[in-house]
């Protein structure tokens, strides 16, 4: 996941978009797989990009890349080199959380990556920013994804940009709102603090990795709690991998969560949105406008008002 630097990007399409600067920092999780990085750097400078790859890196310290002083300086190097356009994080991972109460949010010209900082910086200062493809995951891949580049460089060279999808879910359905949400393990563990945004009438989405239908359907009963649900439009699933279920189920599965949650959130859940720790994925703008229509599965998202 990542966002803008200092100004927004035009880049219509992997073959129009102009050079850039894009710069790779870790401000979580240390690199697990260096040639990755090495694929990624390989193929942006091969489409005439500029990348400048932070310390961070190549560095490890604990389950982190680096002390947590070091990861802030690294978010904040990002910021201010005139060099970087784009600051898109190498992975994922824990240590955004060590981090919120330290960052200057009113420096920052644009959001960095991941649900934390991204909540935090449109809850502090309503920032758009992008979820996305990462270094290491998406550009360093192996057989890196056609459909999650497309989309990635269709979005930001545009200045509203539509999607068609398939999403299941109650229809028809036509509705819009400010766009938010991530990672759903991050949003509960933001709730009840300053750093969760108070969004009304929004569109949420959420995804997750490795975790049981219970413990989803339990985050989403914390959001409940806290009104966050029932004060949005709609509720976006994206990819939920990972899970393992054991035999005490007794049929209880994703399925049956998701039933459980649109008889009991009174929200819109849809189901299906091409997102989260998959290969395939869309880049969508936090904070910015999104409009969701749905008429017998089909599903178009149009996104808005995300430029800087």
């Amino acid at each position: 996941m990542w966002a803008a630097a200092k100004r927004f990007f035009r880049c219509a399409s992997a073959l129009t978009k102009p050079s850039y600067g894009i710069g790779f920092y870790a401000p979580a999780g240390f690199t697990t797989d260096p040639s990755a990085i090495v694929r990624a750097v390989s193929r942006l400078e091969a489409e005439g990009h500029r990348v400048i790859v932070d310390p961070t890196v190549a560095s490890r310290w604990q389950r982190f890349s680096a002390p947590d002083d070091e990861r802030l300086a690294a978010i904040m190097r990002m910021a201010n080199d005139p060099k970087v356009d784009i600051a898109i994080a190498v992975r994922g991972g824990y240590g955004w959380s060590r981090l919120l109460d330290g960052i200057d949010f009113g420096a920052i010209a644009a959001a960095r990556n991941f649900t934390a900082f991204q909540l935090s910086a449109l809850a502090h200062e309503g920032m758009v920013s992008f979820a996305g493809p990462m270094a290491a995951y998406d550009f360093g891949a192996e057989a890196p994804s056609a459909f999650t580049s497309e989309h990635c460089w269709g979005l930001l060279g545009a200045d509203q940009y539509t999607v068609d999808c398939r999403l299941d879910g109650p229809g028809p359905f036509d509705d819009e709102g400010i766009l938010w949400g991530g990672n759903l393990a991050m949003l509960s563990h933001l709730v009840g603090t300053s750093h969760f945004p108070h969004i009304d009438g929004g569109i949420l989405f959420i995804e997750d990795t490795g975790e049981h239908p219970y413990r989803i359907e339990r985050m989403l009963y914390q959001l409940h709690f806290a009104g966050a649900l029932e004060r949005q439009r709609a509720v976006m699933l994206g990819d939920f991998s990972g899970i393992e279920l054991g035999a005490n189920d007794n049929g209880y599965d994703v399925d049956a969560m998701i039933e459980h949650a649109r008889s009991r959130f009174g929200v819109p859940v849809f189901r299906g949105l091409p997102f989260g720790h998959c290969r395939d994925k869309l880049t969508l703008p936090v904070g910015g406008h999104c409009r969701l229509t749905v008429r017998d599965r089909a599903s178009r998202l149009t996104f808005s008002r995300y430029k800087y």
